[in-house]
């Protein structure tokens, strides 16, 4: 189980009170691709998106960058919150805590997230000068009666239903307050978060006659073991049915043995999984990766100095 996940909703159509598109430019970037880069910065994985309104140009713009999307197929008849829902379900089991976010707030930092992961506490709430606000931290236990309230409130009501007084997190970061909607006041603050932003960022592959395992590669066998297909996983990471099954070919014939083991029909349908070879080799790709990608941030600070 990973330590820090996050559920970033962006399923509103554009338009609604309080909406704004997740593909607007602030700087060069989108605002969820900046949102998605301050998660990854700060070592939070699993990126768990929910969709609705511009599924599939979201889909497509973050193919590249690990994220995982769930589609709320009911987005223009339900409430934020039950976009939460769907997030919240699906990560539950796959990390101790979970930020949760949306792409209405698109510019606090790296920092204020490893600062709020450092407090151990279980309901966290960065601050600025009195104001609380975005994202909030919440311990995996709550999110069962997360789930079950069915009250009018929202996240806000649900939050209070659990009866665990929220840990305020005072921070020098202005970006935890402010919506996407003040532009005038993000372009102001557009330099220093992208200072904020400048870190190594690693792409691994491994390659034979040419590349047949990669990041991606190692998210579709994830979600195949998720969810026990390889349409079910394709539909999570923006990829489409035919490729994946060309992804695995190719991994197959360069490793020279099965990767995933097919179950055809049968009364419950055909179902993919791991073979006990593909599990010992997406386990040890992650181990490997983690171990390069730590030993890579310690050695660029220690380099570039100036960048600590």
């Amino acid at each position: 189980m990973n330590k820090t996940g996050c559920i970033i909703v962006a399923a509103g159509e554009t338009g609604e009170k309080g909406s704004v598109s997740p593909l607007m430019q602030i700087g060069s970037i989108t605002i969820i691709k900046r949102i998605v880069l301050t998660f990854q910065q700060a070592q939070v994985s699993p990126i768990v998106m929910v969709t609705g309104y511009q599924a599939l140009e979201i889909e497509q713009h973050l193919a590249d960058y690990g994220v995982i999307f769930i589609k709320n197929e009911t987005y223009q008849y339900s409430e934020k919150f039950d976009s939460a829902k769907i997030g919240l379900d699906f990560i539950k089991d796959k990390c101790e805590q979970v930020f949760f976010t949306s792409v209405t707030v698109p510019m606090y930092t790296a920092d204020t997230l490893q600062r709020m992961i450092q407090t151990d506490k279980k309901l966290v709430t960065p601050s600025y000068q009195g104001k609380a606000g975005h994202p909030l931290l919440i311990h995996n236990s709550f999110i069962p009666k997360i789930l079950a309230y069915a009250g009018e409130q929202g996240m806000r009501g649900a939050i209070q239903s659990i009866g665990e007084e929220k840990d305020y997190l005072v921070v020098e970061d202005e970006g935890i307050i402010l919506e996407a909607e003040n532009m005038e006041r993000l372009d102001q603050l557009l330099h220093d978060h992208n200072d904020h932003l400048l870190h190594p960022f690693l792409r691994l592959s491994i390659e034979k006659e040419h590349l047949f395992f990669n990041s991606r590669a190692k998210l579709l066998l994830l979600l195949i073991q998720e969810t026990h297909s390889v349409k079910g996983a394709c539909k999570h990471m923006a990829l489409s049915y035919g490729k994946a099954w060309n992804m695995l070919n190719e991994m197959e014939e360069a490793l020279g043995y099965c990767v995933v083991e097919r179950r055809q029909g049968g009364s419950r349908g055909g179902k993919t999984n791991l073979t006990l070879q593909g599990k010992s080799f997406l386990n040890k790709y992650q181990r490997y990766e983690e171990d390069v990608r730590q030993y890579a941030v310690q050695h660029f600070y220690e380099v570039f100095e100036e960048f600590k």
